[in-house]
């Protein structure tokens, strides 16, 4: 009798959670909505809604913001997420940058900070910086939001899902880092560690172009080439964590060496490199170009955004530059598309930037290569967040736990 007992009361727990769980992501997606409206919405009945309501309330994750009128004439109390139930960190360790954002629970941003890097000062002194800005961001939150409820970093290179390591990062030469229990050491809250695209995909789901959509390729074009698919809802990772690495396809068995090992990869075409690359092979063959100018011929002062004004002033040297690189994105993000059938392709990452010269040649590619039964089913959109999706999908990942078991989350913050 008591094991059934355990197991009635484990049960009814679990269903609770779910519940739970429900109602604060309806809440999320659809606030501001009623207590009415909820129940109509997932099918539980009204007492049951307001219990789990008022619990949400009493641990501050909902708030109650005013009064809507009914068709019956009495006003329903409306309910949405509460902005000061804590905060988030979010951090992307780039290549050449840090990253790091405070949101609120609305999410809104209350604090953003980006400082370049120099990769070769080794991978301890990059974390340990990203660290000291992460505690910046973290003094910024405690006044504004009380809590702190969750961390997350997001890195260009493979993690190991179950243990946080960092298995190879080609563009940052790590490889083998561990890098979620150095992180852990000094950060006591649930941290999320994860490639940075994957993340930057669920920062594009949750609160950006891809919202309301379950199957999604997200592509980010920067300095290097990553990729990240939303499937059912949620980021696929594969077996080990290593899933959606687009940019090391082998585009050209003849091409570049890749800093992967590997030849002809598709990031060595679609990169940030590549863009300049292209920019300064036409100018040392003597084309005329603004950029030489503005750049003072230094090839460390040329930048995406440099190349979208120049563009956008009808410099030939940007505009064949970015045909071309919108060239080699389009074959791939074509095929891509033959393979997955997105219903959305999201275009993020800095090259997006540059998003009105690129996405017309990427859709005429799309438009030529892809099958017309997967190409008529999807849509190509740029990422809402372009370079701040990594950090956003860190949010988004901290917002994922916490929705998914708001009661265990709750009580392991401090």
């Amino acid at each position: 009798m008591v094991a059934i007992t355990q197991y009635r009361t484990g049960a009814q727990s679990l269903m609770r959670e779910i519940n739970l769980s429900g109602i604060m992501n309806h809440v999320r997606i659809n606030a501001p909505i009623s207590r009415a409206a909820l129940a109509d919405t997932t099918g539980l009945n009204k007492t049951t809604v307001s219990s789990l309501v008022n619990e949400l309330i009493e641990r501050q994750f909902v708030q109650e913001i005013g009064l809507a009128s009914t068709s019956s004439g009495r006003p329903a109390i409306l309910l949405k997420l509460n902005p000061t139930a804590g905060f988030i960190v979010s951090c992307e360790i780039g290549v050449d940058f840090i990253l790091v954002i405070c949101t609120n629970f609305a999410p809104e941003i209350i604090w953003r900070y980006e400082e370049k890097i120099d990769p070769t000062v080794g991978q301890r002194a990059i974390l340990d910086r990203a660290l000291t800005i992460l505690h910046q961001a973290i003094e910024v939150g405690c006044p504004a939001c009380g809590k702190l409820l969750g961390a997350a970093v997001g890195v260009p290179g493979l993690i190991d899902q179950a243990t946080g390591a960092l298995l190879f990062a080609p563009n940052l030469g790590w490889k083998d880092l561990p890098i979620r229990a150095i992180l852990q050491e000094s950060i006591n809250v649930p941290l999320f560690v994860d490639n940075e695209a994957n993340i930057a995909a669920l920062g594009e789901h949750y609160f950006g172009a891809a919202q309301g959509y379950e199957e999604v390729l997200y592509i980010s074009a920067g300095v290097g080439l990553g990729g990240g698919i939303v499937h059912g809802g949620r980021v696929f990772s594969g077996v080990t964590g290593a899933g959606a690495e687009f940019g090391h396809m082998t585009m050209n068995p003849d091409g570049e060496i890749c800093k992967c090992g590997n030849q002809g990869c598709w990031e060595t075409q679609v990169s940030q490199q590549a863009l300049f690359r292209h920019v300064w092979r036409r100018i040392d063959q003597g084309e005329a170009s603004r950029l030489s100018e503005l750049t003072g011929g230094r090839r460390a002062s040329l930048t995406v955004p440099l190349i979208v004004d120049a563009a956008r002033a009808g410099d030939a040297v940007a505009l064949v530059a970015l045909e071309t690189i919108g060239h080699h994105l389009g074959i791939g993000i074509a095929s891509l598309v033959n393979a997955l059938n997105p219903e959305l392709v999201v275009f993020g990452g800095i090259l997006s930037l540059a998003g009105e010269f690129l996405m017309p040649v990427i859709e005429k590619e799309v438009e030529w290569r892809a099958l017309k039964w997967n190409r008529e089913a999807m849509q190509l959109v740029l990422a809402k967040h372009a370079s701040d999706a990594c950090v956003m999908g860190g949010v988004a990942a901290v917002y994922q736990a916490i929705l998914a078991q708001p009661d265990i989350v709750g009580t392991l913050v401090s």
